[in-house]
């Protein structure tokens, strides 16, 4: 099956993605992306998100020496008490609801010249133990919190000052809804959370797993849309990132340092993606079947200059991948240092 097209089933999302292999051959006469060039200074007078450095909203950064949390200056979600929308229902067809939530940039590092892949890992780890301790605080008030960084302009990052972002809401949106529902019902069907059993199936094939250590593990996933996308998985069950004890995340931080800088090496560029945790939403449900986990979701295809595209067939259809999952683990495992 692996050089015939075919389609492969996400049982955490529950759609299906087209794969096909005999496209790899295919020349590209499309876009080429511009590559962001130039060493950057390690303080930028002009970063709003720079240590000391005056924001575009007025306020002051402090001199701070590790990593900075801030409310977002244009958030895309406000507080209930700033008047949010009320719901209305126009008969079965319109409908609309309010939605409350804070939005928060979490600065890595005062080092504008660095990405998280350049960081130290202990540095990583500190990164981490700030996104569990605002997922824990914002879980106190909200059923839905979201840590991800987007890294590059092709991304949509408007600054590459090393930051990332959390959004909490009162909401639970479609990806999470779309995961806790498929994960329930695996449970409900097989005994046991669908991440563990497929961690665990991973582990034993091996052909798809990127680097691993006793706490996670990072695998190209057999369903995978991005051509190299992946998963980050805990070996143990954890249901959310403040969960997660000192020395896990402490090998959380080793296994992004070594997979990180193996995206960078994969076309001698700046790796670009959007990274993001997904846990067990904050709620009074019972959350057994939740595990923990991480996606990375990087555009590039062939080169630092040619991404994928999800347009035509992709957007009316189903999403779809040349490069095969285990084609794609290999040449990235390759690269692990």
């Amino acid at each position: 099956m692996s050089d015939r097209p075919h389609r492969r089933f996400n049982p955490l999302s529950g759609d299906w993605v087209l794969v096909s292999p005999q496209r790899t051959q295919r020349p590209w006469q499309g876009r080429n992306e511009a590559v962001a060039g130039g060493k950057r200074p390690a303080h930028d007078p002009a970063c709003y998100l720079c240590a000391g450095n005056k924001r575009v909203g007025g306020a002051t950064n402090p001199g701070y020496t590790g990593t900075f949390v801030f409310d977002n200056d244009f958030p895309a979600l406000t507080a209930a008490d700033t008047g949010i929308a009320t719901s209305s229902h126009d008969g079965p067809l319109l409908r609309s609801e309010g939605v409350s939530g804070v939005c928060r940039v979490v600065c890595f590092s005062p080092r504008h010249d660095l990405s998280l892949a350049e960081m130290p890992p202990a540095d990583i780890t500190a990164v981490i133990d700030t996104f569990a301790a605002e997922t824990a605080a914002l879980g106190r008030r909200y059923v839905w919190v979201q840590a991800f960084e987007n890294k590059g302009e092709i991304m949509g990052c408007s600054n590459p000052h090393p930051h990332g972002q959390i959004w909490a809401s009162d909401a639970l949106p479609n990806e999470a809804a779309a995961e806790d529902r498929n994960q329930r019902a695996y449970a409900a069907a097989n005994g046991a959370p669908l991440l563990v059993d497929y961690a665990r199936h991973e582990r034993q094939r091996r052909v798809r797993v990127v680097h691993e250590n006793a706490s996670w593990l990072a695998v190209v996933p057999y369903w995978a849309i991005w051509p190299f996308e992946t998963l980050i998985l805990p070996t143990a069950h954890v249901a959310r990132l403040p969960d997660v004890a000192p020395d896990a995340r402490r090998e959380l931080g080793e296994l992004l340092s070594s997979l990180l800088g193996a995206y960078d090496r994969l076309f001698d560029v700046s790796f670009p993606y959007s990274l993001g945790w997904h846990g067990a939403p904050f709620d009074a449900g019972v959350r057994e079947h939740w595990q923990l986990h991480g996606h990375i979701y990087p555009p590039l295809l062939r080169s630092a200059t040619i991404k994928k595209f999800m347009v035509g067939y992709e957007l009316l259809a189903e999403p779809q991948r040349d490069l095969t999952p285990e084609a794609a683990a290999e040449r990235l495992r390759e690269l692990i240092r």
